[in-house]
């Protein structure tokens, strides 16, 4: 299957190719349990949770960088009141877009071949990826739009970890540059180029560091045998009965304990 722009968020695809947020949809992260079942109902198609005003507005902000908000308005008539005004978080999105676009620095990052599609073999499945700001041997940018780059997350028995490890955005960074690397033969450092919806919008251009992109690399290594396998049909998949769609589907047999509370099922 050839991957374009049309197809590439397709079921078809998603069955053919691993991504990493197929990836984290099986396997979690630190900030979101992963859940096999779930995973497994959205590549049958049979779950397609609606998308959050938040991811809405991050989507806002990047479709207006590739060129094509105009298409995503008219894809997206929700963002607009009855008097056809944007709603306040598409404002806000507004706000970001001006504040990015008067830093020349972090715009630099955002001046690369927009929404690269690039494929390749990587730990025994075919692995799809599609780059905000890709600058040919030079680098690779990720556009993150959020709520705070500073605040730091709690995560029993590790510690406070900041948001590019808590939401495993270190793995998106290992898949692209290796995925890049098997493509062109050149190995590109990874950057997320960071804005926040605050009432004064941050913005933040980090570099994720080989040592840490190294150490998600591993991560993805040692699990991707039980994903695939999952994938595959070859076992059957786990309940995290936690997510939406856990409680969707859920059917009750049996009364819980009391006790059973406090583990959250």
């Amino acid at each position: 299957m050839v991957l374009t722009a049309d197809n590439y968020y397709s079921d078809e695809a998603n069955r053919q190719y691993m991504s990493v947020s197929q990836f984290k949809d099986f396997n979690g992260t630190y900030g979101r349990i992963g859940c096999e079942f779930a995973a497994m109902e959205k590549l049958a198609g049979r779950w397609n949770p609606e998308p959050s005003t938040a991811l809405l507005v991050g989507s806002y902000v990047d479709s207006y960088i590739e060129g094509t908000l105009d298409d995503f308005k008219s894809r997206n008539p929700d963002i607009f009141t009855a008097k056809g005004e944007l709603k306040a978080p598409y404002k806000k999105a507004e706000e970001i877009i001006a504040r990015i676009e008067r830093d020349k620095y972090f715009m630099k990052y955002l001046s690369g071949e927009k929404q690269t599609i690039m494929t390749g073999d990587l730990f025994g499945c075919q692995w799809k990826i599609k780059m905000d700001s890709y600058i040919p041997g030079v680098a690779i940018v990720d556009l993150k739009v959020m709520s705070s780059i500073t605040d730091l997350k709690w995560v029993k028995d590790i510690g406070y970890l900041d948001f590019v490890r808590y939401w495993n955005y270190d793995i998106q960074g290992a898949i692209y540059q290796k995925i890049v690397e098997i493509n062109t033969g050149k190995k590109l450092p990874f950057f997320i180029a960071a804005v926040t919806k605050e009432t004064e919008p941050d913005i933040r251009i980090i570099h994720v560091t080989q040592n840490y992109l190294d150490e998600a690399l591993l991560i993805v290594e040692s699990n991707i045998n039980r994903v695939l396998m999952v994938k595959n049909g070859e076992v059957e998949p786990d309940r995290c009965d936690l997510c939406d769609c856990c409680k969707h589907n859920r059917i009750l047999r049996r009364p819980i304990s009391i006790m059973d509370l406090a583990f959250n099922v």
